[in-house]
């Protein structure tokens, strides 16, 4: 497996913040996303590099592991685990020959030549002169996507897809965000000498949506309304997550003003009932293919 440098693909420092990670991911994932570059083979390539390196940077344990590991990080737990079963017989002083070859566990070992002999070729897995089981151990976890729309993501559902040949249900909660993991214990793949199985992490990809722009719990829409409202007042519809709602437009309201419709935006995860807001950008469109006579009317505002 070729080490891949995740801090490198997302442009941060080994010491950047959980918060200077999850910036720099979102940042790339709307300049890489597929649905803004279709049939870009490159850009799809670098997303899928983007999203593997955000799911294990963005998960304090596997970053720490990754960080002492490097490629072999998802079998760190598996060397360490090893690596005090061999602490403990050497305490109790019973004989451990044939176990992880070229492993001897000192300080300052490679730890590549431990998983070379675990999971690469040629390796395995020994028995001491008792015959016993070299150990047991938890078996690899396991990295899977899923693609929400924004919508989607706003409300609670069920969802059912498969793993390693299984049927994976579970139920998404509103208020997942784009590149939040969650951990699925024991969904992983099998364990090693009857070890438990490993775990299922699952990343939500949320696509961007064409009318909403999702900031934390709140979501931006802008919404059009002609000259004759903006400079008189009255009445526009805006759409929201759940419908749409009547808005009053104040008169003399200018293009660009933003207003703030409380509760409208996106639920709080794992929070019921709670809402972001939802900030509405007015835009005002000019009227066009005037006749005469309203050219002459607005001459008249003109020079009024």
């Amino acid at each position: 497996m070729a080490y891949i440098d995740y801090y490198k693909i997302l442009g941060v420092d080994k010491k950047a913040s959980q918060e200077d990670i999850k910036k720099a991911y979102r940042k790339l994932a709307r300049k890489l996303h597929p649905d803004l570059n279709p049939d870009d083979k490159e850009a799809e390539r670098k997303f899928k590099e983007l999203n593997e390196a955000n799911e294990v940077l963005s998960n304090p344990e596997n970053r720490s592991k990754y960080d002492k590991y490097g490629e072999n990080w998802k079998h760190g737990e598996e060397y360490e685990k090893a690596q005090q079963q061999q602490r403990q017989y050497q305490n109790q002083g019973q004989g451990y020959s044939g176990g992880f070859s070229g492993a001897d566990f000192g300080e300052g070992e490679d730890f590549s030549d431990f998983f070379q002999s675990m999971f690469g070729q040629g390796g395995g897995f020994g028995r001491s002169s008792r015959g016993s089981a070299s150990g047991k151990f938890k078996g690899q976890d396991v990295q899977a996507e899923l693609n929400l729309h924004l919508k989607d993501a706003a409300k609670t559902h069920p969802q059912t897809f498969e793993i390693n040949g299984k049927k994976v249900r579970i139920t998404i909660p509103a208020g997942v965000y784009d590149g939040q993991q969650i951990k699925l214990k024991g969904h992983g793949n099998p364990g090693i000498n009857g070890g438990p199985s490993g775990d299922l992490y699952i990343t939500f990809n949320i696509s961007p949506d064409p009318d909403f722009e999702r900031v934390g719990d709140d979501l931006k829409t802008k919404v059009t309304i002609d000259l004759y409202t903006a400079v008189l007042g009255g009445d526009v519809k805006v759409n929201t997550l759940d419908g749409s709602v009547n808005l009053k437009v104040k008169p003399e309201t200018q293009s660009g003003l933003t207003v703030r419709l409380k509760g409208k935006g996106f639920p709080v995860y794992k929070k019921e009932g709670q809402f972001g807001d939802l900030f509405v950008t007015y835009e005002v469109k000019l009227p066009t293919n005037l006749t005469e006579k309203q050219k002459e009317l607005f001459e008249q505002l003109k020079n009024s």
